[in-house]
């Protein structure tokens, strides 16, 4: 990425399955920048679980508001979110690779080049049953 800047990229994830909510928060240093119109946040993400997997995240906001999020490591991911839309997404577990359906309910896009904050929720689906309700928001500000 050519801006050589560090921001500071705080991500709040929560998924709710039956009626149970689960949150997850990660603050991290990472990549940011608008190019060609479409805005691009990169970070890494180290497991608990296995603290030598570490997974390369690629967050793309196109001026549509669609959203693609990119994860490449032990935990590989291709989500498409768009507002109003369900998509087919490729999502790997330690079970296997799966094709999962993905309905967006909400694209908040208050990112600008100086940083900013992204709202997305959606549901997730595997062959037409209902997995879970998701969420996530992520706040980029310049390190310093």
């Amino acid at each position: 990425m050519p801006d050589k800047k560090d921001y500071l990229i705080s991500v709040t994830g929560i998924q709710e399955v039956d009626g149970e909510r689960d949150k997850i928060e990660l603050t991290t240093v990472g990549n940011y920048m608008i190019k060609n119109g479409k805005t691009y946040i990169g970070y890494k993400e180290y497991f608990d679980d296995d603290p030598s997997s570490v997974s390369d995240n690629l967050i793309k906001i196109e001026p549509d508001d669609r959203v693609t999020i990119i994860r490449n490591g032990g935990k590989q991911t291709r989500l498409i979110l768009e507002k109003g839309r369900r998509h087919q997404c490729h999502y790997r577990t330690v079970m296997g690779d799966m094709m999962i359906g993905v309905f967006t309910d909400t694209v908040s896009n208050k990112l600008d080049k100086s940083g900013g904050k992204l709202h997305v929720s959606y549901e997730l689906d595997f062959n037409n049953e209902f997995i879970s309700k998701n969420e996530f928001y992520i706040d980029v500000q310049e390190k310093g």
